[in-house]
């Protein structure tokens, strides 16, 4: 992961989330050729959102992404978003799997989702930092 930072009109920032998304009743849906699509799909999603997509990779159940994405962005918003346009183009893309996995019914993901915030440093390393801070002279 790159340790160089961004800048905003306004800000310089490296924000950096972890994300799992998870099959509807954790059906084993993913398979290789879903997997490569659906990296596709998000990559590209997430360069419309004005973020990069840093790491990908899953299993038949679930996926991890590593996104990097900008201080404007609601994270709830843009994972929605994510989940939403990938469900519906793998559903487009693979019309088997309705049938297979999901009563025919139009879903993918299930409604809940993790995200964890990531960084280039460690909480006790932060800590260390903000405590070793020069304490104004008067």
């Amino acid at each position: 992961m790159s340790t160089s930072y961004n800048k905003g009109f306004r800000s310089v920032y490296k924000l950096t989330a972890h994300v799992v998304l998870v099959t509807k009743y954790r059906k084993k849906a993913i398979s290789g050729e879903v997997l490569i699509r659906l990296k596709e799909i998000l990559r590209e999603t997430l360069l419309k959102w004005e973020c990069n997509l840093v790491e990908f990779n899953g299993e038949s159940d679930h996926v991890h992404l590593l996104i990097d994405y900008k201080p404007d962005i609601s994270l709830s918003k843009l994972i929605a978003n994510l989940k939403t346009v990938s469900s519906r183009l793998i559903r487009r893309d693979f019309p088997e799997l309705a049938s297979k996995y999901f009563y025919n019914k139009p879903y993918f993901w299930t409604g809940a989702y993790f995200v964890a915030s990531c960084g280039g440093v460690t909480v006790s390393q932060l800590k260390k930092y903000v405590e070793n801070q020069k304490i104004p002279q008067e």
